[in-house]
């Protein structure tokens, strides 16, 4: 039997040529092949048999996606050291309190709504596992099984799951979350820091940009930030959605959330992809695809995304939709956001590798430009913060920044039906943006 496994492995191992840099729709990607050796192979099968946690039940997405109804307290985030007599939260203690505002009027929307046409309507997004109806059983969490394919698209092991770690993150005394020499670029509002902030909200707008290279990626997301810029303590929330080719091997938007709490160093990941996020909620799967997207000039597609601390628990819950509970950020997992926030972001962000020495044409929201408005360009509307009375409330005097606005930008407004809101994005490489 020895002797037959190892020959398993070796034929394996030959017939591994993984095209680390895979043909997904629409990419164009580098081909690239590498031959993955036995011990890679092994070393790869124990850690997803560490974070694949055995199934009740299975689910086949019709986009190819598996997905395991795991028992929620067999989920992955169980396994993290801090949280080894960790007892679920089924529920927040206490949702934030809603801060009525007066309806619009026909001219204010069509204001907040500029650019479009008559038939141009806003729904909300779901996600594609649920296309046969099927559902995960009560008592269980759905997780999106990761692949052998899923880790070799990444740069290494350590890397699976993570975001870019070769760079620093440095900060100017009038911009937020600054990446340097790591080609990340970014159309973001932001608040200041004079206030402690213990949550924000956003309505975000689902497009399926196009990457152009497998190791950028595209999101639209929210920050929940505190410590520094320029150490090795910061600590950060995000959600919303995102493409990324890399991690997921196809150019879908996807819901996503992240966590640090050392600058992106050791801690944290993409998803449930290593311990710490708890899921509670047993009909959304992080990590997979949106349906449908918004189109050019046709319906538009939103998500909603919520993300506040239980203010006698401490624990950071996400809100998802018209308030559907996703899960949560145990407080045990941070340092300064054990406390609370200093700044909230709300934006795109992607990642420009020069490609051939030039800007790559890897698009941000819908690849349009802010200008171009409702229906054309990606949005961010109803902005809100939460207080330390647990309230939330429209965010006024944001600030916007945008790196390099010849290939992306944003305009931020404010209306009674949006509350404070922006559009933004663009195409990356055009004649302004070479």
């Amino acid at each position: 039997m020895r002797g037959f496994s190892g020959f398993v492995h070796l034929v394996l191992a030959v017939l591994f040529l993984v095209q680390r840099f895979s043909v997904v729709s629409g990419l164009n990607y580098t081909k690239y092949r590498q031959q993955v050796s036995s011990l890679r192979l092994d070393r790869i099968q124990r850690h997803l048999n560490n974070i694949n946690k055995p199934p009740v039940f299975t689910i086949k997405s019709p986009d190819g996606d598996i997905i395991d109804c795991v028992h929620k307290r067999k989920q992955p985030a169980l396994d993290h050291p801090l949280l080894k007599n960790h007892k679920i939260q089924r529920k927040p203690t206490e949702w934030p309190k809603m801060r009525t505002t007066k309806k619009a009027s026909e001219e204010e929307v069509g204001a907040s709504k500029k650019g479009s046409n008559n038939e141009a309507i806003m729904r909300g997004a779901w996600q594609m596992w649920h296309g046969n109806g099927t559902r995960c059983p009560k008592g269980t969490v759905p997780i999106r099984r990761s692949t052998s394919d899923d880790v070799l698209r990444a740069k290494s092991l350590f890397d699976f799951g993570k975001k870019q770690t070769s760079y620093s993150l440095s900060r100017r005394s009038d911009a937020p979350d600054v990446v340097s020499a790591n080609g990340h670029e970014h159309a973001i509002a932001y608040t200041g820091s004079s206030q402690d902030v213990y949550g924000a909200k956003a309505t975000i707008s689902v497009w399926d940009p196009s990457v152009q290279v497998v190791n950028e990626f595209s999101l639209s997301q929210i920050w929940v930030l505190s410590g520094s810029f320029d150490g090795s303590d910061l600590n950060s929330i995000e959600a919303g959605w995102q493409v990324s080719p890399e991690l997921y091997g196809d150019s879908r938007p996807r819901l996503f959330t992240y966590w640090t709490s050392d600058s992106y160093q050791a801690t944290g990941c993409y998803n449930l992809l290593c311990a710490g996020f708890v899921q509670t909620n047993s009909r959304i799967a992080i990590g997979a695809a949106i349906s449908p997207v918004s189109s050019y000039n046709g319906n538009q597609y939103d998500i909603t995304v919520l993300i506040w601390k239980d203010p006698k628990l401490g624990n950071w819950w996400m809100g998802f939709g018209d308030n559907t509970l996703v899960g949560y950020w145990p407080t045990e997992l941070f340092t300064h956001l054990a406390d609370s926030a200093t700044m909230v972001e709300w934006g795109g962000e992607i990642v420009n590798s020069r490609a051939n020495g030039r800007h790559t044409s890897t698009q941000m929201g819908s690849g349009q430009f802010a200008g171009e408005g409702f229906g054309k360009a990606s949005y961010f509307r109803n902005l809100e913060i939460v207080d330390s009375d647990n309230s939330l409330s429209s965010v006024h005097g944001i600030s916007t920044l945008a790196e390099n606005s010849d290939c992306y930008n944003i305009e931020s407004s404010y209306s009674n039906e949006w509350g404070t809101y922006f559009y933004y994005g663009g195409p990356g490489n055009n004649p302004r943006c070479p």
